[in-house]
């Protein structure tokens, strides 16, 4: 299947899925359930406008920039010899080429930017004279293999398993729905990277590793079997071998023979058929859920209104099961439903949890921070020590916001459980946009004095200590009658060099004090920070899942009742009235019945 037929069929699993919408909104409409059409109101839009994040992560200098620049057929992402990405860029479609800056705000402020200057903002040499408040660049490029919605996503490198990045691109990796992992050819995969790789599959699981610059190195299949050796028990993960260059040059020339031989049309086809048609699946089939459930709603309440004319002596009995539907839908909408209860014992506990593992890390961080001081003088490594906090605490971070996340799911699921009619409807995904960012919420304000002394104020130091030295072993001497000459001499310059030396020990103590209290002060405002923010997200998160099954539980209560209603009639009604309203009624099911059969096979 080519990479065009795969975006064709995932053009119309939409399509079909947009038209059983549609077909279920017009239905809620003619029976008067504007709450069932409102809900698949949302769910029409989120078919008309997908979104599908493709997160491109990988070390420093792998070729992520050229891959992402030979994917979508333009050079918009700039490669650079001397200089990395700094900031990720966001490449979706748009009619027209056009570029923006995304400012740090919550939602982000968006300012238009011309696009022949996004070089400027990516780039790290570039970074420093840029707009302040710069979290990324979103560029929309007219490109078939973007229409279908999909966001591709170049990160800056992740260099080093335990950099601010590599938790950023975790965390990128964890909102996307999949992931190109970028190697070169020119080495295998180190242990650093088989670790970063294995972390970002737990949070992403449709990924492949891309093997870049096969023009460049000969050997490259060699590497690529060793790669696929270290892969080996990954699941489903496929090693793709690419080269940029020669992808570049068969665009320019039209020339299909090197275009195959760049190993670009395998990843394309990846992309439309992986990820493309398979989040077309995912969305149809959450569409045809929704269709299926309304349907089932709307049917409920037709089926009881059949049953009482059918056998208008079984009316009393269905008027007893329906009231004591009724009894249980208002259980549901009390703050004593168990559900309800499982959400708010469930948040206030994975709050407590939240914390408490944060302020766990925090503290072996510091720990850890403590020995390493112990073992230097800040003065010689403390940007050395300035940078690996940064990394850990990012680090940290985002194994905390990872916790917060799956917790949050499970709640979601457990939730579910206890709400059986919206299985399927709960929260799926919820994160904070980017906890490493909290990071940069506090300075490390380190009031130290770096600065050891110089040699004229050590020479200083030990003439002081000299000259009292000498000094106090004359007087000495004098008053005991022995002159001691050139020994007192000797004797000074002994007490100088204990002296400097003993003074230099102070200063660095000193040193040593005030960078324990410099990272405990960095510490404190992070977690500060972090707090406030999981707390924050835990109350969103809350709100969001009782809006939800609350809005549900109401849908069903207007089911019941208009069933009560439709049933009370049913018995008043003569036989004339019941035989033609029985006729319309079994019409009516048979049309929802063929809805939802339709909506049953999108979700299969």
């Amino acid at each position: 299947m080519t990479a065009t037929t795969a975006s064709s069929d995932a053009d119309g699993t939409l399509q079909q899925a947009t038209r059983i919408v549609d077909l279920a909104q017009h239905a809620c409409e003619a029976y008067d359930r504007a709450d069932l059409a409102g809900r698949l109101a949302g769910v029409r839009a989120t078919l008309a406008d997908p979104v599908v994040h493709i997160v491109v992560v990988g070390e420093f200098k792998q070729g992520k920039s050229s891959l992402v620049n030979g994917l979508v057929g333009h050079d918009i992402c700039p490669v650079d010899d001397d200089v990395a990405t700094a900031l990720p860029t966001y490449i979706r479609f748009g009619k027209e080429p056009s570029a923006q800056l995304l400012l740090d705000e919550v939602p982000p402020r968006r300012e238009p930017v011309p696009i022949d200057r996004v070089r400027e903002f990516v780039l790290e040499k570039e970074t420093e004279g840029a707009v302040a408040g710069v979290t990324g660049v979103e560029v929309r490029l007219p490109r078939r293999l973007l229409s279908s919605g999909l966001v591709i996503v170049d990160t800056p490198g992740v260099g080093g398993l335990g950099s601010v990045h590599a938790a950023a691109s975790l965390t990128a990796a964890s909102m996307a729905d999949a992931l190109l992992f970028v190697t070169d050819a020119a080495q295998e995969l180190t242990r650093s990277e088989l670790q970063f790789l294995r972390q970002a599959r737990e949070v992403c699981s449709t990924a492949v590793c891309v093997l870049t610059k096969t023009d460049f190195y000969p050997h490259w299949r060699k590497i690529r079997d060793l790669d696929a050796g270290h892969l080996h028990g990954e699941a489903d993960m496929p090693i793709i071998a690419v080269s940029s260059d020669l992808r570049r040059r068969a665009v320019a020339g039209g020339d299909k023979e090197l275009n195959a031989e760049s190993g670009f049309p395998d990843l394309v086809k990846f992309v439309a058929q992986r990820v493309s048609g398979g989040a077309a699946t995912r969305a149809a089939a959450q569409a045809g859920a929704s269709v299926v459930g309304v349907c089932e709603q709307i049917e409920s309440q037709f089926e009881a209104e059949r049953a009482a004319l059918a056998d208008p002596a079984a009316a009393a009995k269905v008027m007893d099961d329906l009231n004591e539907v009724r009894q249980r839908v208002e259980a549901l909408k009390t703050a004593a439903a168990k559900w309800q209860q499982t959400l708010s014992d469930g948040i206030a506990d994975l709050s407590s949890d939240i914390d408490h593992d944060l302020r766990g890390r925090f503290r072996r961080l510091v720990e850890e921070a403590d020995a390493q001081i112990e073992e230097g003088d800040p003065a010689d490594v403390w940007e050395e020590t300035e940078r690996w906090l940064l990394a850990r605490v990012s680090d940290e971070l985002l194994a905390n916001y990872m916790m917060l996340r799956d917790r949050s799911i499970a709640l979601s699921d457990d939730v579910a459980g206890h709400f059986q009619e919206a299985a399927g409807q709960a929260l799926r995904q919820v994160a904070v946009t980017d906890p490493v960012s909290l990071a940069g919420a506090a300075q490390v304000d380190h009031k130290i004095e770096l600065a050891k002394m110089k040699v004229g104020k050590q020479a200083m130091v030990a003439l002081k200590s000299a000259y009292g030295g000498a000094l106090m072993f004359t007087m000495l001497g004098t008053l005991a009658g022995v002159a001691l000459g050139p020994i007192g001499v000797g004797i000074g310059l002994v007490m100088g060099r204990k002296g400097l030396r003993e003074e230099k020990k102070r200063q660095r103590t000193s040193r040593q004090s005030q960078a324990r209290n410099a990272i405990r002060r960095y510490c404190d405002e992070v977690s500060f920070v972090m707090t406030k923010d999981s707390r924050d997200t835990l109350r969103r998160i809350q709100r969001q899942l009782r809006d939800h099954y609350s809005g549900l539980a109401d849908e069903l209560s207007r089911s019941n009742t208009r069933a009560l209603s439709a049933a009370a009639e049913a018995a008043q009604r003569t036989k004339a009235e019941r035989e033609a309203r029985l006729r319309d009624l079994t019409a009516e099911i048979d049309r929802l019945r063929q809805l939802r059969e339709h909506a049953s096979a999108i979700v299969s």
